[in-house]
């Protein structure tokens, strides 16, 4: 699927249904670049990344690690992993935009109910430890830069009891640059 007048490129993942990123843009990039320089998760389509002469936009989606105790570790281990490509991405020294789904809610402000969700993937201490790490390397929260100390941005509610009515819900998706 591309909308009109727009250069689209997918990078599913190998399981019909599952993960998968994308780019939509005007303007034809110079290249695209699909997955990260590690293969945990590499059949998930997690990473596509776009480069406009000297600007560069990545497609990030982190697994989730809500569903069991092996999806956290697997997600965990991919957090791990990332962080090394990210710290790569910078060292190009070119404007990049790190954009997409990374789980994780780093502060309370980012999240509805922080004390009730303190032990529940996407807002376990590692993970929010990693978001710290990442902003440690040099990448900006866009949001938090913008609007430092707004609650109420979130982007994901769940399906279940009213969550999105209430305002129950989660920053997940960020722009890092």
């Amino acid at each position: 699927f591309a909308p009109a007048g727009y250069n689209a490129r997918w990078f599913p993942a190998a399981k019909k249904g599952y993960a998968g990123v994308a780019l939509y843009s005007r303007s034809a990039p110079d290249r695209y670049a699909e997955g990260a320089p590690f293969a945990h998760c590499a059949d998930e389509g997690r990473v596509l990344r776009a480069d406009f002469g000297g600007l560069s936009f990545v497609s990030l989606y982190v697994p989730s690690g809500s569903s069991s105790p092996e999806r956290l570790a697997i997600k965990l281990k991919y957090m791990e992993l990332f962080l090394g490509h990210a710290k790569a991405l910078l060292a190009e020294k070119r404007p990049i935009a790190l954009c997409g789904d990374l789980n994780v809610a780093p502060t309370a402000l980012d999240l509805a109910r922080p004390k009730q969700n303190e032990k529940n993937s996407g807002f376990l201490p590692e993970e929010r430890a990693w978001f710290a790490a990442l902003e440690k390397q040099g990448w900006i929260d866009v949001v938090r830069a913008q609007h430092p100390g707004k609650p109420g941005l979130y982007s994901w509610w769940s399906n279940r009891g009213q969550a999105r009515a209430k305002d129950i819900g989660w920053r997940l998706d960020h722009v890092l640059m």
